[in-house]
């Protein structure tokens, strides 16, 4: 009686544990996570520029390993979601030239600036005034409107804006969210205000300070073929003919020529008494581009949930499959940016944790369904989850949560990781638990300046109010880094962040990757299991949005 009694305690413990400590580490294949990896960033699959056979075929192998993974097909007996797109890519010999104020002072592509249009043609000439827009900013939460001032002073012209938001102040601490980036100081928004206000063009200016990475990043980013989603006949959406990025030493330049404090205005930008600085400058651009209309696809799967009355509600997995595809040459001369940890480690990630959840026994499967979506060209400014949250394959008011995963830890295992977004609804409940069964510490934004919360596929999920996180790996590591893996992820951004050297290393630690992946797994069966779908804080910018979806 007393053996079977203590055989009973020890069977309720390991289900207690399993329920409440369980991790799932064992059920992701570290083989074939780090082969996923390897084969998606190999050179024959061309960095999966969008539209490029090269990127054709990665789809097809992500679909490949959805199909073997025993992955349903997430629109009806198709993977695909296809997003028209249109392909441009300027001429580098093109320059900038601006006149008035003396003599013409002219500027080099990829050296001073780049440029594209939003056009969607292949001619675009500027002839047009320059005005300094300070931050260009209307921000009614904030108080803020750089653009109070007449429709004349910028409609038609081509505005100069920095990046990043105001700073706040000892007065106001928590302007535009303190140290952290708003969405108001993201290089999309500046685009799409000044194309709202009627601009012609934007010149933005880059410092590595405010951009959170250097030129070399916008260089090979944006100075190389751009894709946007293309515009059907008779879409009304407002464009720029010009968006262009200028160095720093070349704004002080321009604003030298036209005679006026560039330090000064930069401090007077970031007052709400600003107004707008006609420069007595006009900018000429003659922007020969080379256009190509392609489709590039959303890669979309779905695991059924196990409970009749919730499996038509989903939590949604994103990682996007698309990278640079090939571009300029670095010193060695490699041309192909293979986006190896940007984000063929997270596309590994999500089909380990897919196939994971898929071979589950029905009474372990989530109640609710697991939607994947591996998003198409979000380099080019997340366009395929644009995309996907404007014209959903699921209603967005069934979708409980999305857990994004951009860039798998490779590194090493440890003690620590965070969830961006995590703090802005009840999701951040289910991740302090899975952080608290692990031992784990949950770290909050480390870098909030740089904006991560809106610069993956997360994002525009969170603007139409689903509750979104996204996965990042922490960087206390249960073994200190040494040697080639230290060099990497100190230099990660400086170094390897948008260049060919994003490359599969065999040093690579696939238990690392694993741990990651769990993570994400973890939280997500926590949110598909719950009672009732987590929602946005009434405190959070995107509960407004969040409760117009339940109402839908």
């Amino acid at each position: 009686m007393k053996k079977t009694f203590l055989l009973f305690l020890l069977l309720v413990g390991l289900l207690i544990v399993d329920h409440r400590g369980q991790t799932y580490e064992s059920l992701i294949d570290p083989v074939k996570i780090r082969e996923r990896v390897k084969r998606l960033s190999a050179d024959d699959f061309e960095g999966r520029g969008p539209g490029t056979p090269g990127s054709m075929r990665a789809a097809e192998y992500i679909v490949g390993q959805m199909k073997a993974a025993k992955i349903k097909p997430g629109n009806g007996k198709s993977y695909y979601q296809n997003v028209k797109m249109v392909g441009i890519k300027a001429d580098p010999a093109t320059p900038m030239t601006f006149t008035g104020r003396g003599e013409p002072r002219s500027f080099r592509f990829g050296e001073d600036f780049v440029a594209t249009t939003g056009s969607q043609t292949s001619n675009v000439s500027i002839d047009a005034e320059v005005v300094f827009m300070g931050y260009g900013i209307d921000a009614p939460l904030y108080n803020w409107n750089d653009y109070s001032g007449p429709a004349e002073d910028y409609r038609g012209k081509v505005l100069i804006i920095m990046v990043n938001d105001p700073p706040a102040t000892a007065e106001e601490p928590n302007l535009f969210g303190g140290r952290a980036l708003t969405y108001y100081g993201r290089w999309t928004y500046k685009y799409e205000e000044a194309a709202r206000r009627g601009a012609a063009g934007v010149i933005l200016i880059h410092t590595t300070e405010s951009a959170g990475y250097g030129w070399n990043v916008v260089r090979t980013s944006f100075g190389g073929s751009r894709s946007e989603i293309e515009r059907s006949a008779g879409d009304k959406t407002p464009f720029l003919a010009l968006m262009s990025w200028m160095t720093d030493g070349m704004a002080k330049s321009v604003m030298e020529k036209a005679g006026l404090d560039f330090e000064g205005m930069r401090l007077k930008a970031g007052t709400r008494n600003f107004k707008p600085i006609k420069t007595g400058l006009r900018v000429k651009i003659d922007l020969k581009a080379d256009v190509t209309r392609f489709e590039s696809p959303n890669i979309v799967g779905k695991i059924d949930g196990a409970d009749p009355k919730r499996k038509n509600e989903y939590v949604l997995f994103t990682a996007h499959w698309d990278h640079l595809g090939i571009g300029e040459p670095d010193a060695t001369g490699d041309r192909i940016y293979n986006g190896a940890y940007d984000n063929a480690s997270g596309v590994s990630a999500v089909l380990g944790i897919g196939e994971a959840i898929a071979k589950m026994p029905k009474a372990q499967k989530p109640k609710r369904s697991i939607y994947i979506l591996f998003p198409a060209a979000e380099e080019q400014g997340l366009l395929g989850a644009e995309y996907f949250a404007q014209y959903p394959l699921i209603p967005l008011n069934k979708i409980a949560g999305n857990v994004n995963i951009d860039g798998v830890n490779f590194f090493g295992r440890t003690k620590d990781f965070s969830a961006l977004g995590a703090e802005r609804s009840t999701i951040g409940l289910f991740v302090e638990e899975v952080a608290r069964e692990r031992n784990m510490t949950l770290e909050g934004d480390m870098r909030p300046e740089q904006g991560f919360f809106f610069r993956s596929d997360h994002s525009p999920f969170a603007k139409v109010g689903i509750p979104a996180i996204s996965l990042r790996h922490g960087d206390d590591f249960v073994t200190p880094l040494t040697g080639t893996a230290l060099e990497f992820f100190s230099n990660y951004t400086a170094k390897y962040y948008h260049q060919p050297s994003d490359q599969y290393y065999d040093w690579w630690d696939a238990s690392a990757m694993v741990q990651n992946a769990e993570l994400g797994m973890a939280i997500a069966l926590k949110i598909a299991n719950s009672p009732t779908m987590p929602r946005y804080l009434d405190t959070d910018e995107f509960s407004l949005a969040d409760k117009k979806r339940m109402r839908n």
